[in-house]
C-alpha cells in the first residue's frame, strides 16, 4: 500500500481531523493511482494538442522519501542530530509529488506544489529536505536549486536549515561543500542559493527546484512568475510554493489560495499542480480541540497539544490574541488586529449571474487624483442584498500602482473589475456613462444614488441631468453609525452577495473604524491600512438603504422580496 493510500485510509477513519480541500485532493489522488489519468492540452511551443497518461511509479515516488530518512539530520531542539523521520502527511505529500509520472517519458508530472499549513507543523524542515534531494540524487545535472523570498532574510531560512542537516549528516557532509554564498554538490556541478527579490540575478536562471517559503508575507507576484519561467528550459522541475495564512490581503497569497482552491474543488483544471491546503472548515472550529487537526496535521507529534491549549485558552481571555492565533494556528485567513471585519466576517464566495430588470440603491465614492473611484448598486433579490460595483483608476498611475502598491490593479482591468479613466485625474462622465449602462443595459434602477459631497458637484449635477434622484450621504458618527453595523451584521450573516469581488473583498479587508464615546462608528480612512473606496461606496448605498428601507421595498416586488 502506497502511503498516500494509507494516509487516506486514516482520514476515512478521521473524518472530523481533516478539513475539506485535504480530503478531496487525497482522494482524487488515490483514484489517480487506481487509474492513470489521460490529459490533453496544447503543447505551448508548438501549439499542438498533446495527450499524456499520468501513471504512479512506486519505486520514483520512494526515492526522496528514503533519501531524507537515511541522510539528513533534524537541528533543533529535543531531535537535534537525529535522523529526520517524516510523519504521514508528509511521506503521503512527497510520494504525489515525485510519484506520478508520464507513461512514455517517465517525467514527473507536477511541476508545482502548494503546501499551506499552519506553523510548527515541520513545513520549512521539509523544504529544506527536498531541497538536499533534489541537489544531490535527482538525476539533474547542473542543477540550480533556489530558495526565493521577498528579503534575503526570508529566503535564507530555508537554505540556513539545509545546510545544518548537511552538516550533522556525516554521508552528506563529506559529499557537499557549505559555503557563505552557496551550498555546492560537485559531483553534478549542482548549486544551491538563497535569493531574494532585490537580487541582480534574477535574470538568466535555469532552475530545477524553487522554494517560495512563507508566501503570505509577499507583496511581489512578479517574483514568483520570473522564479516559474526560469524553470522553462528545465524537462521535470519544481516550484514548491509552502506558507502558513497571514493578514496581507488580496496580493500574492490571496491570488494563489484561491487558484489552488478552484484546482481542487475542480473549477479549474491544472494537472500540473499539486495543492494541499490544511485548514480549519469554519473559523469558529477553534474552540473545538478535536478540530485542531485540520489545520495541524502533525499535531501531538511534531506540534504540542499542551502548548496550543494554553495559547487557545489566552485567547479566550484576551481577543486581541485571537487573530494572531487563528492565522499562525489555525490556518485562518485574518485582516490585521485592527481590522473593522475578520476575514471570516467579510468573505462570501457566492456569486450571481444576469442580474436585470431591478430597482436598486446607488452609492459611489468619488477620488483624489491618484486614488481608486468606486461606483456602487445595491438591491434586493430572493431575500438577499445583491451588490454590484465599478472602479475607476486614472491611466497614467496603473503601472505605478502595481509597482507600488504591489496590487493586482492590471490583472483586475483584465477581468473587468477596474476601468481606466482619464490621464492623470479621473474623468467623472465615465461613472455617469456607468450608471446610464446599468440602466439601459441591464434595466438595473437606481431609485436614489448616494453620494459624499467632497469635490462632487459637478458630477451630481450631471446625473441630476440624466435622471438620478441624488441624496448627499454627510460623512460623520450620526450618519454612518448604524448602517455600518447593519453591513456588518449583514456580511457576517453572508445576506450580502457582492459576487466575489476582489477589489470590494481587499477593501473591505483594509477598513478601520473610529469609535466614540457612545461606542458610535464610522470609517477612519486615516487608519485603514490601504484603499478602502469600495467600502466607503458601498456604505453611501447602504446609508440610503437604511433610511430609505420601507420605501425601497414598497417598489420591489413580492417575487423579490
Amino acid at each position: 500500500m502506497t502511503y498516500i493510500e494509507e494516509y487516506y485510509k486514516w482520514i476515512e477513519k478521521n473524518p472530523n481531523k481533516v478539513c475539506k480541500k485535504v480530503k478531496t485532493i487525497y482522494k482524487r489522488l488515490v483514484d489517480d493511482i487506481k487509474t492513470p489519468k489521460e490529459v490533453s492540452f496544447t503543447n505551448q511551443e508548438t501549439g499542438e494538442n498533446e495527450t499524456h497518461t499520468y501513471i504512479f511509479d512506486e519505486r520514483k515516488s520512494l526515492r526522496c522519501i528514503h533519501f531524507i530518512e537515511k541522510y539528513c539530520r533534524q537541528s533543533k531542539g529535543q531531535w537535534n542530530g537525529q535522523p529526520l523521520k517524516l510523519e504521514l502527511f508528509q511521506k503521503a505529500f512527497v510520494q504525489a509529488l515525485f510519484g506520478f509520472v508520464d507513461k512514455d517519458t517517465g517525467f514527473r508530472k507536477y511541476r508545482k506544489a502548494i503546501l499551506f499549513v499552519a506553523r510548527k507543523n515541520g513545513k520549512s524542515v521539509l523544504d529544506s529536505a527536498i531541497a538536499n534531494y533534489m541537489l544531490t540524487k535527482d538525476g539533474e545535472g547542473g542543477a540550480e536549486i533556489y530558495s526565493v523570498a521577498t528579503k534575503r532574510e526570508q529566503s535564507k531560512i530555508v537554505w540556513e536549515e539545509s545546510k545544518k542537516m548537511i552538516k550533522k549528516s556525516p554521508i552528506l557532509a563529506k559529499r557537499i561543500r557549505c559555503l557563505i554564498g552557496g551550498i555546492y554538490y560537485d559531483a553534478t556541478d549542482s548549486t544551491f542559493r538563497a535569493l531574494a527579490s532585490d537580487s541582480n540575478s534574477l535574470d538568466g536562471l535555469n532552475s530545477h527546484l524553487v522554494i517560495a517559503d512563507e508566501v503570505h508575507a509577499w507583496k511581489d507576484k512578479n517574483l514568483l512568475d520570473v522564479m516559474y519561467d526560469s524553470m522553462s528550459a528545465r524537462q521535470q522541475p519544481i516550484l514548491l510554493e509552502t506558507s502558513t495564512m497571514g493578514t496581507i490581503r488580496q496580493n500574492v497569497f490571496d491570488i494563489e489560495y484561491d487558484y489552488a482552491s478552484q484546482v481542487i474543488d475542480g473549477t479549474i483544471p491544472d494537472e500540473v499542480l499539486l495543492p494541499v491546503i490544511y485548514e480549519l472548515d469554519d473559523e469558529k472550529e477553534w474552540v473545538n480541540e478535536e478540530a485542531w487537526y485540520k489545520p495541524n496535521p502533525s499535531l501531538g507529534k511534531i506540534k504540542s497539544v499542551k502548548a496550543l491549549r494554553e495559547k487557545v485558552q489566552r485567547a479566550k481571555a484576551n481577543p486581541i490574541e485571537l487573530v494572531n492565533l487563528l492565522c499562525k494556528d489555525f490556518n485562518v485567513r485574518q485582516n490585521s488586529v485592527n481590522a473593522w471585519l475578520t476575514f471570516d466576517d467579510l468573505n462570501n464566495e457566492e456569486i450571481y449571474s444576469n442580474w436585470k430588470d431591478s430597482y436598486c440603491i446607488g452609492g459611489c465614492d468619488l477620488s483624489s487624483t491618484t486614488d481608486l473611484t468606486c461606483a456602487t448598486i445595491l438591491g434586493v433579490v430572493k431575500g438577499k442584498i445583491r451588490i454590484k460595483q465599478m472602479y475607476w483608476i486614472p491611466t497614467n498611475f496603473l503601472e505605478k500602482k502595481v509597482s507600488e502598491d504591489k496590487i493586482p490593479y492590471d490583472k483586475w482591468l483584465k477581468a473587468g473589475y477596474l476601468r481606466l479613466s482619464g490621464d492623470s485625474k479621473i474623468d467623472y462622465h465615465d461613472i455617469t456613462k456607468w450608471f446610464i449602462e446599468q440602466v439601459q443595459e441591464f434595466d438595473l434602477r437606481p431609485l436614489w444614488v448616494g453620494y459624499d459631497s467632497w469635490n462632487a458637484q459637478f458630477w451630481c449635477d450631471e446625473m441630476k441631468s440624466n435622471g438620478f434622484d441624488m441624496i448627499e450621504v454627510r460623512q460623520g458618527y450620526k450618519t454612518e453609525s448604524a448602517p455600518l453595523k447593519q453591513m456588518k451584521a449583514d456580511l457576517m450573516d453572508k445576506k450580502i452577495n457582492y459576487n466575489n469581488n476582489p477589489i470590494l473583498k481587499w477593501n473591505l479587508s483594509n477598513v478601520v473604524v473610529k469609535v466614540d464615546d457612545n461606542e458610535n462608528i464610522m470609517l477612519s480612512k486615516e487608519k485603514s491600512r490601504q484603499r478602502i473606496d469600495g467600502a466607503s461606496s458601498l456604505m453611501d448605498a447602504y446609508v440610503i438603504y437604511v433610511n430609505k428601507q420601507q420605501e425601497y421595498l414598497d417598489y420591489v416586488s413580492e417575487e423579490i422580496k
